[in-house]
């Protein structure tokens, strides 16, 4: 079976947390928005066949997966990770992982915001003076207080281990993409978290270094970071 995996082109977005649990599993995927045209590449074509799906997601990213449409980033994350073994297979580690994704989930929408805090449909340059108060406050307490809980997971289990034990699973793989986000977003700050971070970075390193997920970072499939996803680089919102 392929997947179809249905996301705007040119972003990494929400997007690159199903895009690096398909990888690491080894999965057939068509990234179809990536396309040519003639293939429904495409923005427009994007937003076109989103209206064909049943039930209607949303919005993207969106799985379509032997005839399902399945939207929302961690609720696709939940069906691969019992599909691909990146998650517990009993019940309570399941909800656990889930319960963690959903966390990161709440991280990354609050670090969109500092960008965009009054609305997604304006410009930044049109909310800036804002953006400035709001990633002020974030990188003096949001960021420290979501960053410390991860590494409070980290530090309650085995050394090496990931957030759910020994084995690799898709929220380990949703902490690298958002540590190396927050990385490039904001590097000053990062910096002078990392001392605190000690767990979370060598996870994030140890993802990294995955045979699979190594040979998808330095493909074309991986989109750069870049200033029209999610992370984004403002040197005045990391000044604080």
């Amino acid at each position: 079976m392929t997947y179809q995996l249905h996301y705007w082109p040119g972003i990494q977005g929400r997007g690159e947390f199903v895009r690096l649990a398909l990888e690491e599993a080894g999965a057939d995927y068509v990234d179809v928005a990536r396309g040519p045209a003639d293939r429904g590449g495409g923005e427009r074509a994007l937003s076109r066949r989103l209206g064909e799906l049943a039930p209607p997601p949303f919005a993207p990213p969106v799985l379509v997966a032997e005839g399902r449409a399945i939207a929302q980033t961690a609720n696709i994350l939940l069906f691969l990770g019992a599909r691909h073994g990146l998650a517990p297979q009993d019940e309570a580690g399941r909800l656990w992982v889930n319960q963690l994704q959903l966390t990161l989930a709440d991280l990354v929408d609050e670090t969109h915001d500092t960008h965009h805090p009054i609305a997604a449909g304006l410009y930044y340059e049109d909310q800036k003076e804002e953006a400035v108060a709001r990633a002020s406050h974030f990188v003096r307490e949001r960021l420290p207080k979501h960053l410390g809980y991860f590494e409070r997971v980290l530090a309650g289990g085995e050394s090496g281990a990931g957030l759910a034990g020994e084995r690799l699973c898709y929220a380990d793989l949703s902490l690298f993409q958002v540590a190396r986000g927050l990385e490039y977003a904001f590097p000053k700050a990062m910096r002078a978290l990392a001392p605190k971070l000690v767990r979370t970075i060598a996870l994030a390193e140890r993802v990294e270094a995955r045979p699979r997920i190594a040979a998808y970072l330095v493909s074309p499939r991986r989109i750069p970071f870049n200033q029209q996803g999610v992370f984004r680089r403002y040197p005045e919102l990391d000044a604080a």
